[in-house]
């Protein structure tokens, strides 16, 4: 099982147990359908790709993610929020790009681990800082893999390197699941520090309003 199934694993039995709950309505999604997208992504991942000539996409791996990302930018609040989600999908392809590509080695087998994974963590962390919120990290993460692998494919290409490209492919899907997770949850913790800080010694700010029933004889 590779590192991505694992990763969908734990986050379907955070979302069961309810320890997701917040960051799922802030994706504007319920535990139902974070299980559904859970599963379409990993089973997925186990059907033969789309096949488009030169181009593939899998349906785990990269259909599914897309439809996310696409839904997230819908149902996102404002236009500006729209804009600088997609403006760090492309600041994160091209920061993962230039570190695939110019600071790793040629041969991955000079590295201890994959370099998808060392890609999916520069994206995570690339995607909280542009992201800001939980749905722009998501996006930034996911999308910014997605752009990053396809633009390797489009220089291969036009180097003369003919090879087809699998959009949402086992490396690049690993990738793409600890991108969206590791932005994340990254802004869910820091958003959660920066809420506490800021509230201090405050008690949280109860309703004013009385029960109409609170008080009365039973």
């Amino acid at each position: 099982m590779s590192i991505g199934m694992v990763l969908l694993t734990v986050a379907a039995i955070f979302v069961f147990f309810g320890v997701a709950q917040r960051v799922l309505d802030r994706m504007y999604l319920s535990d139902r359908a974070a299980l559904l997208l859970i599963a379409l992504m990993f089973f997925g991942t186990l059907l033969p790709n789309l096949n488009f000539g030169n181009v593939q996409i899998s349906i785990g791996g990269g259909l599914i993610p897309l439809g996310i990302c696409i839904f997230l930018l819908v149902r996102a609040g404002t236009n500006k929020e729209r804009i600088r989600a997609i403006f760090g999908s492309l600041l994160t392809a091209g920061i993962v790009y230039t570190v695939s590509t110019f600071f790793l080695p040629d041969e991955p087998e000079q590295l201890p681990f994959d370099p998808m994974y060392l890609n999916g963590v520069i994206a995570g962390l690339v995607a909280y800082a542009f992201g800001r919120s939980r749905r722009g990290a998501f996006i930034c993460g996911v999308l910014g893999v997605m752009l990053a692998d396809i633009a390797v494919a489009v220089v291969n290409r036009m180097n003369g390197i003919q090879q087809t490209l699998v959009i949402g492919g086992a490396g690049a899907f690993d990738a793409m699941v600890i991108s969206g997770l590791l932005a994340v949850v990254l802004a869910e913790l820091v958003g959660e520090i920066l809420e506490r800080i800021s509230r201090g010694n405050r008690a949280p700010v109860h309703s004013h309003i009385k029960h109409p029933l609170k008080g009365r004889d039973r």
